[in-house]
């Protein structure tokens, strides 16, 4: 596992132009690093973990909509619950997505 972290990092700090995708990437991987390496019973971590490779493949297309980011970050602090060990790290996701408030709207009525 721990080489996977190796890995994980090598990538997330790759060929991203955006600096706020390169973040956000950065903040997802350390979340599942924390995530994968907390020891309790999460029924909804199959939710987390989808939605935290979600995160990842819109911040490698590097147009991410913000409405779908923020869909994925409550579905992931959904997931999660009240966990205050993994609350650092999901902290940091909720910032790396607030970071994307200036992306262009794509329609009407969607935030």
């Amino acid at each position: 596992m721990e080489g996977a972290a190796v890995v994980e990092a090598g990538r997330v700090a790759g060929a991203d132009d955006d600096p706020r995708a390169a973040e956000l990437r950065r903040a997802v991987a350390r979340l599942r690093r924390d995530l994968a390496a907390h020891p309790a019973e999460l029924p909804d971590r199959a939710i987390a973990d989808d939605e935290l490779a979600a995160l990842d493949a819109m911040a490698r297309t590097g147009a991410p909509e913000l409405h779908r980011l923020r869909r994925s970050l409550l579905l992931i602090a959904g997931a999660l619950g009240s966990v205050s060990a993994l609350g650092p790290a999901l902290t940091g996701v909720h910032a790396a997505i607030d970071q994307f408030g200036s992306v262009p709207r794509t329609g009407l009525g969607r935030d």
